[in-house]
């Protein structure tokens, strides 16, 4: 797994929204694990005025094989917070890995792509599925589309279908209730009631069609996701996200939370 593919995994677990109406500034740290071992720590810092709302995630990946590289992610998103959800409008990915840089740019607006930069870009070849004008409309950012605003602590935090592109790659998620349950370890960030959700990974375009890891994400039956309450703002955010691999679960679990 690339360290860019990774951040975007990283992406859909570690985030956190502010009260609505009000301006707050937070910050949520996260460990990533594969097979037990720690691989990542993600700590991501939250803002919301009210009308706008910025998420900064950066990550100190220290690898694992061949599975994902060492180095360094930042993943930026910045919107629109008003209304019933948040709407994308900026969207930056930066990651290092021995001195080389890979970044993506991609700007939202009313839902749509409307400009998106790859540096250094990929090279497109028939393994490649083109992405089509038509798969940049109705669609969010990774980070953004994973929070949760209104609502209650139930079954319908799953009955989500989200279509994200990423500058890269273009996916759905559609989720699906699974159970209630109680975070318990006193090592966790949040101890409480959470819902958990099974998630279904459908690519679209923007893949290549010998990854290993998109024929897996895809063909996989257990990729899942616990949300938790944000304190008393009726927002909710992921406290676990947990999917196989082939050399063990890979689990991202919330430790702390700053309001």
């Amino acid at each position: 797994m690339t360290l860019s593919r990774f951040a975007c995994v990283l992406g859909f677990t570690a985030l956190a929204l502010p009260a609505l109406g009000a301006e707050v500034n937070a910050t949520a740290s996260y460990v990533v694990t594969v097979g037990g071992i720690n691989v990542a720590n993600v700590n991501v810092d939250l803002s919301d005025d009210g009308s706008r709302y910025a998420l900064d995630l950066k990550a100190n990946v220290a690898g694992l094989g061949s599975l994902v590289a060492s180095g360094t992610a930042s993943v930026t998103a910045s919107g629109s917070s008003g209304g019933s959800q948040l709407t994308s409008q900026e969207f930056d990915l930066q990651t290092k890995v021995k001195g080389d840089t890979f970044t993506v740019d991609v700007s939202y607006a009313g839902h749509n792509v409307t400009a998106f930069r790859v540096d250094p870009p990929l090279i497109d070849n028939y393994n490649r599925v083109p992405i089509e004008r038509s798969h940049l409309t109705n669609v969010g950012d990774v980070l953004s589309s994973f929070v949760i605003k209104g609502g209650t602590l139930d079954k319908s935090l799953c009955r989500r279908n989200l279509k994200i592109f990423t500058g890269v790659e273009r996916f759905n998620i559609v989720m699906a209730f699974a159970a209630e349950d109680e975070a318990t370890s006193a090592r966790t960030g949040y101890q409480g009631p959470v819902i958990l959700c099974n998630m279904d990974y459908q690519p679209v375009s923007g893949h290549f069609t010998t990854s290993e890891m998109t024929n897996y994400l895809a063909d996989s039956d257990r990729i899942l996701i616990w949300y938790a309450p944000l304190g008393e703002t009726g927002y909710f955010i992921p406290y676990r996200v947990l999917l196989n691999t082939s050399v063990g679960d890979l689990s991202m679990v919330l430790t702390s939370m700053k309001p």
